[in-house]
This record gives C-alpha cells, sequence and structure tokens, in this order.
C-alpha cells in the first residue's frame, strides 16, 4: 500500500522546516587519501538524494562542516554520521532553524600550510597559535566557514 503525504502530514514531520547543523570533529579514522575520498563521495551522492546543502572544511585532521536541510533530513543525517563515523567523534557546535539553505551543493575546501589558508585558519578565527576548531566559538566557526566560502577558491566536489 502507498501512501500519499499532503502538505499537512509532511507539516507533522517537520518538512518545511529547514535547519543548519555545525559541528567539528578530529578524523582518527580515515586515511587523507582513498578512504576519504570515497567518503565524501557518499555523503556528497547522500546529501544530494536528501536534499541537504553542505559546506565542509578540511585541515590538519579536523572536519568543520555545516549542513543545512529539512529537519526530518537533518536529524536522519546526524544519525547516519554517528553510526558509520563514530570514530570522528563529531562535536555539535550549533543546530538553529533558518529561513533558506546558504550554500549550494556539496562544498569542500581543504586547507593547507600556504599563507592564504593559514590567513582563514589561523590569524582571523583561531582561538590560539595553532589551528583547532574545537577551540573555537560557534560565532568564530560560523565566520571561519562563511569567509573560506565566500570565494571562489573552493571545488563542489
Amino acid at each position: 500500500m502507498t501512501t500519499n503525504y499532503t502538505s499537512e502530514s509532511k507539516k507533522r514531520n517537520g518538512e518545511h522546516i529547514l535547519i543548519n547543523m555545525t559541528y567539528v570533529a578530529k578524523n582518527i579514522g580515515l586515511d587523507s587519501g582513498v578512504e576519504l575520498t570515497r567518503a565524501l563521495e557518499y555523503w556528497r551522492r547522500y546529501f544530494e538524494d536528501n536534499r541537504i546543502v553542505s559546506a565542509l572544511v578540511i585541515s590538519e585532521g579536523y572536519f568543520v562542516q555545516s549542513f543545512q536541510g529539512t529537519r526530518p533530513a537533518i536529524n536522519t543525517a546526524l544519525e547516519k554520521i554517528l553510526d558509520k563515523h563514530s570514530a570522528i567523534s563529531p562535536n555539535i557546535v550549533n543546530i538553529y532553524e533558518i529561513e533558506s539553505r546558504q550554500w549550494n551543493g556539496f562544498l569542500v575546501k581543504h586547507l593547507t600550510s600556504n599563507a592564504e589558508d593559514e590567513d582563514y585558519a589561523l590569524k582571523s578565527f583561531s582561538a590560539g597559535s595553532d589551528y583547532n576548531p574545537y577551540l573555537m566559538t560557534s560565532t568564530q566557526i560560523e565566520s571561519f566557514l562563511t569567509a573560506v566560502f565566500g570565494d571562489s577558491n573552493f571545488s563542489k566536489f
């Protein structure tokens, strides 16, 4: 039996509410090569299939990711992340409702030790002399993501 979801039943499940969730994590389970590339491709497809947009920064073994979608989609994605990638030990920075999606697709930026990336990571947003997003406030993390993806030096994975 096929169930038809009316707009009223969708509202009961929260599909009309958009959520932004941001987390930081330490990459302790994935290598930086093929295994990481496969994981990124899996999540790109998963997010695309579930109409979730994302901005992900990878640097010095850390992940900083913001993703946006409907409340049920974000809850399911978080559950999958915790189940599939428990080794990264994500720490949720914030979850809040939004009016519209900020990101466009599945955006990925690998920060390196070049001068431009160090400006992003260390001078403007880090809480110390070393890059460690666990020490950043939620406001610093949001500003960091906006600064990183505010220019054209990123890749749409």
